[in-house]
């Protein structure tokens, strides 16, 4: 008898077969720490995506002409300053292009020649990434996509969803975390662990004198 993780496994392969078609993208968070990534603009928009980078623990590289002060004050960061070239992209992990439309097209040409992904601000056709409404809160990071077509719809998917989530939710983290350790040692099968789990968040407000809205499966 097939398991439910066989089951599942085979539907979601059908799923992909029968929508093949219909190009979607990959969802999918990176690991920049200690990478190098390559920021080109030096404007608003550059600044805006700079933080994002260097809270993700990048080697950012900032390649402008032209780069505002707020840019210049961040530390660890190595600024050329100057017109891009496609030769700044040599050894870069990930790009991204927050210039000029033109010149966020000539970034994009190079990234794609290295086969390097690269996030377009606004040209949607010349990106390969694309970067989503997100928020974070206790461990957890959301991350809402319109696949470049409608970024003001991601921006409030993601309001709502944060509204959603609980202030508390880091507590359902640690619970999760060390729930986990244990069915992992326990040979818990894979089928079981969501249940426990959530008996588990449940038993976290019982606790407390809570009683929530049951939280099932």
């Amino acid at each position: 008898m097939a398991t439910q993780l066989e089951t599942e496994h085979r539907d979601s392969i059908a799923t992909a077969c029968g929508i093949a078609s219909e190009v979607a993208l990959f969802p999918v968070f990176l690991n920049l720490t200690g990478r190098l990534v390559v920021l080109v603009g030096g404007g608003a928009v550059a600044y805006a995506k700079l933080g994002e980078l260097v809270r993700a623990g990048a080697h950012v590289t900032v390649v402008a002409p032209e780069i505002r002060p707020q840019i210049a004050s961040f530390d660890g960061l190595v600024i050329v300053q100057r017109e891009f070239i496609p030769r700044d992209l040599d050894g870069a992990w990930f790009v991204v292009a927050a210039a000029s439309p033109e010149v966020n097209r000539r970034v994009a040409a190079a990234a794609e020649e290295r086969h390097v992904f690269v996030n377009a601000v606004d040209d949607a056709a010349g990106a390969s990434a694309y970067a989503g409404g997100v928020f974070r809160r206790g461990g957890v990071t959301i991350a809402v996509s319109t696949e470049g077509r409608a970024p003001a719809l991601a921006g409030l998917l993601r309001e709502g969803l944060e509204a959603l989530v609980p202030e508390d939710v880091e507590t359902w983290v640690h619970e999760a975390r060390r729930l986990r350790h244990e069915q992992r040692a326990a040979g818990v099968p894979m089928g079981e662990r969501r249940p426990l789990l959530l008996r588990a968040l449940n038993r976290l407000y019982a606790g407390k004198g809570i009683k929530p809205a049951e939280l099932t499966s």
